[in-house]
């Protein structure tokens, strides 16, 4: 069983749901709005059954995941769009620094949300966090299409262009912006994931841990070497505009 897998050996039996009706099959700009969903009940369903102490030690948002997880192995169709909603925009974000690719961001983006409806009956309350578990599947499929690439190697690869940049994302991307990203385009997969979740998904170390299967100590290296290269990769940038 991968490690993606929450359920124990006697659950995995376990007959799962297809996917939700009514949810979109590739992230839309509908799944961006994240803030003001309305969860149909679940922060009472979580108040009465996450019962005392203990719920009130946990993090509050992975009890809502929880109790939406719940809810749609029970049939609750609702559920799965409010899980949608809070979860494909940053599946979606991660998935395209990852790649650089839209299209291809969106089916990974869709490939995990998948994965999640077919793991919601065994999932475990208490255990992992539904949020890095999330990220740890989709950081999976990200690996797989770029081992997957053809020709040159990843720091080789040209940088894809933003389909839709606005004014003002152009003229930063002409200064420092872009610079970035191809400097961090060019790191071993899991430097740029570690450096991703960190200072751009705002991951503390031990969740990053979690999500690249690692221990905190390996995400502290990762994070120091990957952040050397990329000062290393910038300081051409950085003296060019010195000289100004």
């Amino acid at each position: 069983m991968s490690s993606e897998d929450p359920r124990s050996e006697g659950e995995a039996g376990r007959s799962t749901p297809s996917a939700p009706a009514g949810v979109p099959t590739r992230a839309s700009g509908e799944a961006s709005a994240t803030s003001g969903v309305r969860l149909n009940g679940t922060r009472s369903a979580v108040s009465e059954g996450a019962g005392g102490a203990e719920a009130g030690a946990r993090d509050p948002e992975a009890v809502i995941d929880e109790a939406l997880l719940a809810r749609f192995a029970s049939g609750d169709q609702s559920a799965a769009r409010d899980l949608t909603a809070r979860h494909t925009p940053r599946a979606l974000a991660l998935a395209f620094r990852m790649l650089r690719d839209q299209a291809e961001a969106e089916d990974v983006a869709q490939e995990a949300m998948l994965r999640a409806w077919r793991i919601a009956p065994d999932w475990r309350p208490g255990g992992a966090k539904f949020s890095t578990w999330l990220h740890r599947v989709t950081l999976n499929l990200c690996y797989d299409r770029l081992r997957k690439k053809k020709g040159a190697p990843l720091e080789d690869a040209p940088e894809p262009e933003d389909p839709t940049p606005s004014v003002q994302a152009q003229l930063e991307e002409a200064d420092g912006a872009a610079a970035l990203r191809a400097a961090l385009d060019t790191l071993p997969e899991r430097q740029r994931a570690a450096i991703i979740l960190r200072h751009y998904e705002e991951r503390s170390n031990p969740e990053i841990a979690e999500a690249l299967e690692v221990s905190v100590e390996a995400v502290e290296s990762l994070l120091a070497r990957g952040r050397r290269a990329l000062r290393a990769a910038l300081e051409p940038q950085r003296q060019a505009l010195r000289e100004r």
